[in-house]
C-alpha cells in the first residue's frame, strides 16, 4: 500500500481552509477542488447544485467515497439600528462556540468586510451581573460588529451589507506535537485525506472495484449526497469522529461508525471495514454517535437509494467549535480508506 503523504495532506488541508465555504457558498471551493482533481490526473464532474465527483477507475459495483467541503457559519438575518448585524447560524453553530471569533462578511455585490462576533453588551467590565450570566443567543444578545466606522443601519447598508449575506469564521490553523487545531477539521481534513488517497491511486494504488470520489457541499444541512450517480451501490463517508466522555473515539485513531443519531450503519459494510483495518494493522476503534450526529451517507439512505452505507474518520475534539485532531488520526483514516478500496 502506498504510504501516507503527510506533507501533501497537510498542505491540501491548509489550502482548503483558506477558502471560505459556509454551506451554500460553494463556488470557490468547488472550483479549487476541481482544479486539484485535474492536476492529480482525474476528470472532475460538477453537480448542478454544487459538488465535485471524480471517477478513480476500477471495475464492478461502484463505491462512492465522500467527504464534504462546506463549513458551518453564519448569515445576516437583519441589520440592527446601531449598524451591527443580527445573525443566524448556517449548520450547527452555537453562540458559545463562536463569540469573539473573527469573521468575513461576503456581500451580494462581491465585497468582503472583516468583523467579529460579539456579545451585547460587549465588555465584561461594564456589564451587569445578571447579563454576565445570561447565555448567548443569536436572536437576543450576540451580533457581528464590522471593522468599519458604522453607527447606524443606513451606514451599514451603504456598504452593501444586507440580509442573506454569508459570514465565514476564521479557521485559525495551528499544529504542535502532531496535534492539529483549527475550525473546520470537519470536514476539510477528511477532504484532504480523500485527495491524498486519490494521489495514491494516481501513483499506482490498485482498486478492487469501481470507486468514485464525491466532494459534497451541503452536508452540514443534511443533503450533501441526497443525489447519487447511477450505479452507486455503497457509500463510505469520511467524516470526523467526535470525542467525549462516553465515546471510544481517540484523536490518534480512526473510528468505524456503528450508529449515529438517525440509525445504524450497514452491519455488513462495518464488518468489512473492521476486517480491512485488522488486516492492514490500522489503529481503529468502533464508536456510536448520539444524540446529534449524522454523516453524508445518511442523506443518501434518506433519499431512498438502495445502498449500503458506512462511515469512518479521525477522532476529533470540540466538534463544531475550534476543533482538534492528530496527524495520526488522519494517517489511520487514510490507511483504512486505502485498505478498503485496494485490490488484495
Amino acid at each position: 500500500m502506498t504510504a501516507f503523504d503527510e506533507k501533501y495532506c497537510l498542505e491540501t488541508f491548509q489550502k482548503l481552509l483558506a477558502i471560505d465555504s459556509t454551506t451554500g457558498q460553494y463556488q470557490a471551493v468547488q472550483d479549487w477542488t476541481a482544479a486539484e482533481i485535474r492536476r492529480l490526473g482525474f476528470e472532475p464532474q460538477l453537480t448542478h447544485k454544487g459538488g465535485v465527483i471524480a471517477d478513480l477507475g476500477g471495475e464492478g459495483d461502484t463505491l462512492a467515497v465522500t467527504a464534504h467541503l462546506d463549513d458551518i457559519g453564519l448569515m445576516v438575518r437583519h441589520v440592527n439600528s446601531d449598524g451591527t448585524l443580527n445573525v443566524c447560524p448556517v449548520g450547527g453553530l452555537y453562540p458559545f462556540y463562536c463569540v469573539t471569533e473573527n469573521v468575513r462578511v461576503y456581500t451580494g455585490e462581491g465585497k468582503v468586510y472583516t468583523g467579529m462576533v460579539c456579545r451585547t453588551p460587549n465588555s465584561i467590565h461594564v456589564t451587569e451581573e445578571e447579563l454576565r450570566n445570561t447565555p448567548g443567543d443569536f436572536r437576543k444578545n450576540v451580533c457581528v460588529v464590522l471593522d468599519m466606522p458604522v453607527r447606524t443601519a443606513e451606514e451599514t447598508r451603504a456598504l452593501g451589507v444586507e440580509t442573506g449575506d454569508y459570514i465565514a469564521l476564521e479557521p485559525r490553523f495551528t499544529m504542535s506535537g502532531g496535534y492539529i487545531k483549527s475550525r473546520f477539521v470537519d470536514d476539510k481534513a477528511c477532504a484532504s485525506v480523500l485527495l491524498t488517497v486519490m494521489k495514491a491511486v494516481r501513483d499506482g494504488l490498485p482498486l478492487r472495484r469501481k470507486v468514485l470520489a464525491y466532494f459534497a457541499c451541503y452536508e452540514e444541512i443534511g443533503h450533501g449526497t441526497a443525489w447519487l450517480p447511477d450505479g452507486v451501490r455503497d457509500v463510505l463517508a469520511l467524516d470526523i469522529a467526535p470525542t467525549g466522555p462516553e465515546q471510544n473515539s481517540d484523536e490518534r485513531k480512526v473510528s468505524i461508525f456503528a450508529k449515529d443519531s438517525r440509525f445504524p450503519y450497514h452491519s455488513g459494510m462495518a464488518a468489512e471495514l473492521r476486517q480491512a483495518a485488522r488486516q492492514a494493522g490500522v489503529d481503529y476503534v468502533m464508536d456510536v454517535f448520539t444524540p446529534h450526529y449524522g454523516s453524508d451517507g445518511d442523506g443518501s439512505v434518506l433519499a431512498g437509494y438502495d445502498i449500503r452505507h458506512g462511515a469512518i474518520g479521525p477522532g476529533t475534539a470540540n466538534s463544531h467549535g475550534y476543533e482538534r485532531t492528530h496527524l495520526d488520526g488522519l494517517r489511520n483514516t487514510y490507511e483504512l480508506t486505502a485498505a478498503y478500496i485496494i485490490k488484495k
